[in-house]
């Protein structure tokens, strides 16, 4: 069990928080404030406690340069919004030098600010210890609430551990208890969904939970690899050509655990990658040789279905097709209404996936929507995170 703000006694001190505040900007306005949200209950906590709350965050990749369309100052005028309280931002180019070291000393208990873009300085992402110390100068404890970037070793979620004592924050606490508990020690039958496009990318974890699971399925563009390694044609869909001779390793794997592996029975296909081709549903034995699958099929869609309902624990991770695009939406929005209308305790792997939950108005409906995609991918796979693993033990 790792230690968390809960442990802390936080009273007068100055609390160092990272957070993912790397938000989706458009023309300086904040598209999609979720990430942001995510650390409210935290922040609202540890003002509770009587700390100085102090918060720090990348956006984008400006790669060491000042981007000032990466800025996070429209980050912290929306905190204020949500939070209802003053967010002061202490911006400076340099992102921490001595006028930002005395504005942050200056702050009195329940007083919040945020600085500028961690990534403004090369030094972040190389987690260098020198940058690392000049970060924990403002602050007497560190807490650890970027689930998003925690399989990073960057300064600010690593190396920072060298400098103060750390602790988990609750959007954290969360992540870890709920993908923990499903790897671990789920409620059965468990049934993990995963979707997109390479299986290279997440071939580890798909080996990891065949281990794991009762039941895995397999869906969106990954699926017409595993079909052209069985000699199906598959026309135009896109092949993960790097991974074709490893699906006969995940086979054999899921012959050795005893777990189901599922994969779709029909598809959607289109002779062009749009909504305005000739569509229509075939099965996975005749898709066309000048047509492509952009979604998993009708008679697909009530299988996997049927197996959702009776899942004591769902963890989904990628979509079922290119539900970015209306017509070929079908698929991923029937897996995430068998979900949500099951028993089951649902999780979303981050991504995609939480995209488009959310695009189709349904988040609320599941029990964890995590905040990290790739986080969540290598915590499911059963890799150390690194910063995770700095958070000190109970």
């Amino acid at each position: 069990m790792k230690k968390t703000i809960n442990d802390m006694n936080a009273k007068g001190k100055r609390v160092l928080v990272r957070c993912d505040f790397n938000v989706p900007m458009k023309d300086g306005v904040i598209t999609d404030d979720t990430r942001i949200r995510a650390a409210i209950p935290t922040i609202n906590r540890l003002v509770e406690m009587g700390a100085c709350v102090v918060l720090m965050s990348h956006m984008g990749r400006p790669k060491g340069e000042v981007v000032p369309e990466l800025s996070l100052k429209p980050v912290a005028a929306r905190l204020a919004d949500l939070l209802k309280k003053d967010v002061a931002f202490i911006g400076s180019d340099k992102v921490i030098d001595e006028e930002v070291l005395e504005k942050v000393q200056a702050l009195k208990p329940g007083e919040i600010a945020l600085i500028e873009n961690l990534r403004f300085r090369a030094e972040e992402t190389k987690d260098d210890e020198a940058f690392a110390g000049e970060l924990a100068k403002m602050g007497d404890v560190f807490v650890q609430e970027a689930f998003g970037t925690v399989h990073r070793a960057h300064s600010s979620t690593h190396a920072i551990a060298k400098f103060l004592p750390v602790y988990s924050g609750l959007l954290v606490e969360k992540e870890i208890a709920y993908l923990g508990e499903a790897l671990n020690n789920p409620k059965r039958p468990l049934v993990a969904i995963m979707g997109g496009a390479k299986v290279k990318d997440k071939l580890p974890v798909i080996e990891n939970l065949l281990k794991k699971v009762d039941c895995l399925i397999i869906g969106g563009g990954m699926s017409y690899t595993f079909f052209k390694y069985q000699g199906y044609e598959v026309g135009t869909s896109i092949v993960d050509e790097e991974s074709l001779d490893l699906i006969g390793d995940i086979f054999k794997i899921a012959e050795e655990s005893g777990a189901k592996l599922l994969l779709p029975v029909d598809v959607v296909v289109s002779d062009t990658f749009s909504e305005k081709g000739n569509i229509k549903s075939v099965s996975v034995k005749e898709i066309p040789s000048d047509m492509m699958g952009l979604d998993i099929g009708p008679v697909t869609r009530e299988k996997y279905a049927e197996v959702i309902k009776n899942a004591a624990t769902v963890l989904w991770n990628g979509p079922m097709g290119v539900f970015e695009m209306k017509t070929f939406e079908n698929g991923t929005k029937a897996v995430a209404e068998a979900i949500a209308k099951s028993e089951a305790i649902s999780i979303i792997g981050g991504g995609d996936s939480a995209a488009a939950v959310s695009g189709f108005g349904m988040k609320d409906l599941f029990s964890h929507v995590s905040t990290g995609g790739g986080a969540s991918l290598e915590f499911i796979e059963g890799k150390s995170l690194p910063g995770i693993e700095v958070i000190e033990d109970k």
